[in-house]
């Protein structure tokens, strides 16, 4: 039987060339980020660039994908009924009451995200797809977890579906207990030897028949109590890529798209510091056959007054070097342009908060630069993602049980939050072109307003239940106060005819005096 180390051996030849070009790409931005799996990472020695464009360029790329996939203050997905599950029985109220069930748990699922470190780890994931091309992430019961390239191994099919992976961890001995962990004999063992403190941990991961299963081992035998198994569509297993190459079990970065340019702005970049700390270096150069002894010139102090003659000597200088530092320094500014717009370094709005216009002409911008990463991190990370989370919490108790046949959750970031965003931007103008072209009253004519501003705060990704009134509650409340003004009038009438005054007989007309009868005398 194959043991997992001898798988991950195994596998590990069709890794060698990725991780390569990773740990390039991570030297030329992020030493730390990347290293070679041999390297002890205890005594790893970071050399540091000479230059910092293309760790600001990969910090900032990776913070404006957090902000398009994992939106702080707004939910990435949606719960909604399947519309050909609905049918036509389900009144309006009925549907009303599930959108607002739906809002509870999509409330209850986003807390559960914010009370942990998942975005933590996320940001550290998505430097690594910057950087390496590919990253892990582990969906566990305490959080979630990251493992980089130089620590696991993967397979896939020909459609590039996951098969296999293996991860390989190194833990210390003391927390193991090593008395049921004998070397198996005739087998070579390399995983931890009695003069280290570590021993190494291969977790083996596989598909079978629909159903993940994972253990792991040590010294060749499964540890007890780690055996695990999760249906097919919530893996707590994702595995990532930045780009994907047909037949190619992993992915490549960003960084490796522009090498080129990340390699010539580093020796440009080197050769100017070190021209220009050559050219600071003050030299005096001292005839031979002069009287002026370099000795006494050197011990000279300032405002020292010494024998000699000025023409002996001279101050050694860099010539015509001016104008090759001149076009190194236009080129390493044209390099350093191409990153910049590449990794979306050019348009940073300065500002303390972030709106929701500003997330969407990010994931705008983001698309238009990136083209399909969205598509690809939507498959491979937020769908697998939201539907761990909501297995997690359905075990938990702290959210009911959805039936899949009836309720599906869409992903509202990315690529969908941009088709929001344009309904959004549809909308507003079919309104206001209305108002400005037949006027006000055509508007209030012709367009629903409730129905208006329900679509209004669907398109921004608001939740308008309880803040936007029914119809049942905004009729009742006009005829209330049809009737208070009703009131008020008739109110308003009876204090007229109390405040007239009464009729003066003097007062009247002529007429009437003379029909009254004569008094006697």
């Amino acid at each position: 039987m194959t043991t997992a180390r001898e798988r991950y051996n195994k596998l590990s030849s069709n890794r060698y060339q990725f991780l390569d070009t990773a740990v390039e790409c991570s030297k030329l931005t992020l030493p730390y980020l990347i290293s070679r799996e041999d390297e002890s990472q205890n005594h790893r020695v970071l050399v540091t660039p000479w230059q910092s464009v293309g760790s600001k360029a990969v910090v900032t790329l990776a913070a404006k994908l957090m902000l398009a996939l994992l939106p702080p203050q707004t939910t990435f997905f949606k719960l909604q009924v399947k519309e050909d599950k609905l049918g036509e029985n389900v009144t309006p109220e009925i549907k009303s009451e599930l959108d607002l069930s739906f809002s509870k748990m999509e409330r209850t699922i986003m807390e559960s995200i914010a009370a942990s470190n998942d975005r933590v780890v996320v940001h550290q994931a998505l430097k690594h797809l910057i950087v390496g091309g590919n990253a892990l992430i582990f969906m566990g019961k305490e959080g979630l977890k990251h493992y980089p390239l130089n620590r696991y191994v993967v397979n896939r099919d020909g459609n590039g579906e996951v098969l296999e992976i293996i991860t390989k961890e190194s833990v210390s001995k003391e927390l193991l207990n090593m008395k049921n962990f004998e070397p198996q004999p005739n087998r070579v063992q390399d995983e931890g030897s009695e003069h280290t403190d570590e021993v190494d941990i291969y977790t083996h991961v596989k598909l079978d028949n629909g159903r993940w299963r994972w253990h792991q081992e040590c010294l060749g035998k499964v540890m007890d109590g780690t055996k695990g198994t999760a249906p097919k569509n919530a893996s707590p297993w994702l595995v990532l890529r930045f780009n994907t190459c047909d037949g190619e079990d992993y992915g490549r970065g960003r960084v490796e798209e522009f090498l080129g340019d990340f390699r010539s702005l580093e020796a440009l970049s080197q050769a100017l510091v070190e021209g220009s700390a050559a050219a600071a270096k003050v030299v005096f150069l001292v005839s031979p056959s002069s009287t002026t002894k370099p000795q006494t010139l050197a011990q000279a102090g300032n405002g020292a007054i010494i024998q000699g003659r000025q023409e002996d000597v001279t101050v050694v200088t860099t010539g015509g070097k001016t104008a090759d530092f001149a076009t190194a320094a236009n080129l390493a500014q044209q390099l350093e342009r191409r990153i910049g717009e590449a990794f979306l370094q050019l348009n940073i709005r300065q500002s303390e908060r972030t709106t929701a216009e500003e997330v969407r002409l990010t994931q705008l911008e983001l698309e238009q630069q990136l083209g399909g990463l969205f598509s690809l991190l939507t498959v491979e990370f937020l769908v697998p993602y939201l539907n761990r989370v909501m297995l997690v919490l359905q075990r938990n108790g702290q959210l009911p049980k959805i039936p899949k046949e009836f309720v599906s959750p869409t992903i509202v970031a990315g690529v969908n939050a941009l088709g929001r965003g344009q309904d959004r931007e549809s909308l507003t103008t079919f309104i206001t072109t209305i108002a400005q072209t037949l006027g006000p009253e055509a508007l209030m004519k012709y367009i629903d307003s409730t129905e208006a501003i329900k679509r209004l705060a669907a398109a921004q990704g608001i939740d308008y239940l309880g803040l936007v009134k029914r119809e049942e509650q905004v009729q009742q409340e006009m005829q209330q106060q049809q009737q208070m003004a009703q009131q008020q009038s008739l109110v308003d009438q009876a204090g007229q005819l109390a405040s007239a005054p009464m009729m003066d007989p003097s007062k009247q007309p002529q007429e009437q005096q003379q029909q009254q009868p004569p008094q006697d005398a």
